[in-house]
């Protein structure tokens, strides 16, 4: 059995677009392979919508430790050089290059940091 979490992930569709069409709670390998290969209309309309420019889901991965997660982007948030556990201190991460300046984007997924690097003049 697998969850509804994992059913819209494997689907690539909101958790919210799962529920809102009545995806159980758990459901079987074989209901869900069903699915994806014989869509609903209101699945096959939403991957007829899609646009490929953003994704629903990304793969979050710590730098330092290996920890992942999915988690849906959000717009607010910029391009990473680098991803780690909130609990990491900085100084496991690799230096920024030289004349690069850092900064820190606190709030990705359930527990991530995201690290920004600019080159001068940015």
């Amino acid at each position: 059995m697998i969850t509804r979490r994992e059913a819209a992930l494997r689907l690539d569709i909101p958790l919210e677009m799962a529920r809102r069409h009545g995806l159980p709670a758990r459901m079987s390998e074989p209901e869900l392979a069903e699915l994806d290969t014989h869509p609903p209309a209101w699945l096959a309309q939403s991957r007829a919508n899609r646009t490929g420019s953003r994704p629903v889901w990304v793969q979050l991965t710590c730098e330092i430790c290996g920890f992942t997660e999915a988690a849906r982007p959000k717009k607010w948030w910029p391009a990473f050089s680098h991803l780690s556990c909130s609990h990491h201190a900085a100084d496991e991460l690799p230096v920024p290059v030289a004349g690069f300046s850092r900064r820190e984007v606190d709030g990705i997924g359930s527990r991530f940091v995201g690290i920004v690097d600019t080159p001068p003049g940015s």
